[in-house]
């Protein structure tokens, strides 16, 4: 017997109408004595004229929003870099100036920006200085109109003259930003693997002189445009970075064989040019210091028509 017992106070054969929403309003769109809202915006099968005002004039804000929000992603660049001091007032005029080749082909490469230098920023550990990266600083110069400034980070406490001006003197003019085309912007930092950044508020750092390298030689025109030669200058990058520079004895003798088998084929590594290949490589075996007698014949002989070129002067003072 059950403890409690309560008797139905309903018969089991009530039907309950539930209702099928949770709050009932009018129709607010539907005047009175009219049809449904379709029949007042559809007048002989044309859209009502203050709907399409309506759809007009919120078009013009959205592109006034897209305006405005690509101007202040221009301006947030060039106050977190370190050099950034813009006059505001010449945003305008800086944006209108007639584009000249060069700069088209910044737009190709990296996207219209409206307001601001396009800034490289590179972060260097001074006691491992890219040699490679300052070779392609200066064929940059060669092509764009570059602003060049070397800063140090408090996480460094002494860097070497010779380091402080490897881009060259500084500009007399360098805080008139929009007379240049782009910022290269390096900063002697206590840090384990190089790193780069192009658009600083929205961009993962690029890391490893590799890879930077490759990132600037699209700018310069470095990058092989056959896909073949292009792939054998990733390899030969990345055996400059990894066994010439970063291993051991035995890997850098193996790479010099190797480099002077490829030099007996041709002038150059890849193709019949200077590439990629040819800075990464010539930079990196500068760098370890290789002895011109254990250096093989075709080797000596490349790295002589590099000097020739020009290309390694600026690096050959940070060697001495």
């Amino acid at each position: 017997m059950p403890m409690y017992q309560v008797k139905p106070i309903s018969g089991g054969d009530l039907k309950v109408d539930l209702p099928t929403c949770m709050y009932k309003l009018p129709n607010i769109h539907a005047q009175p004595d009219s049809g449904s809202c379709i029949d007042n915006l559809l007048q002989n099968g044309e859209v009502d004229p203050a709907l399409k005002a309506l759809e007009q004039r919120q078009d013009e804000i959205l592109r006034r929003l897209y305006e405005l929000k690509a101007a202040v992603d221009g301006l947030a660049k060039t106050v977190t870099t370190p050099d950034a001091d813009l006059d505001a007032t010449s945003l305008s005029s800086a944006a209108t100036m007639c584009a000249s080749k060069e700069v088209a082909d910044l737009d190709t490469l990296l996207g219209k920006d409206l307001g601001a230098l396009r800034d490289i920023v590179i972060n260097a550990n001074p006691s491992s200085p890219p040699l490679s990266l300052l070779v392609l600083h200066g064929l940059l110069c060669q092509r764009y109109r570059v602003l060049s400034t070397v800063h140090v980070h408090s996480s460094v406490s002494t860097v070497p003259p010779k380091l402080l001006n490897c881009l060259g003197p500084r500009h007399a003019d360098s805080y008139t930003r929009q007379r240049f085309q782009l910022g290269f912007t390096l900063i002697w930092k206590n840090v384990p693997r190089l790193q780069m950044k192009f658009s600083v508020p929205n961009m993962c750092p690029i890391e490893g002189e590799g890879n930077v390298a490759r990132f600037l030689s699209r700018l310069v025109g470095l990058e092989p445009q056959d896909p073949v030669a292009a792939t054998q200058s990733d390899s030969w990058v990345d055996t400059a970075v990894f066994q010439l520079a970063e291993g051991s004895g035995k890997e850098r003798a193996a790479v010099l064989r190797a480099l002077n088998g490829a030099l007996g084929r041709g002038p150059w590594l890849v193709g019949s040019e200077l590439s990629l290949a040819d800075v990464v490589c010539s930079c990196c075996l500068l760098q370890t210091g290789t002895s011109a007698t254990s250096t093989p014949a075709n080797v000596q002989r490349w790295l002589k028509g590099c000097q020739n070129l020009g290309h390694l002067a600026c690096i050959i003072p940070l060697l001495q």
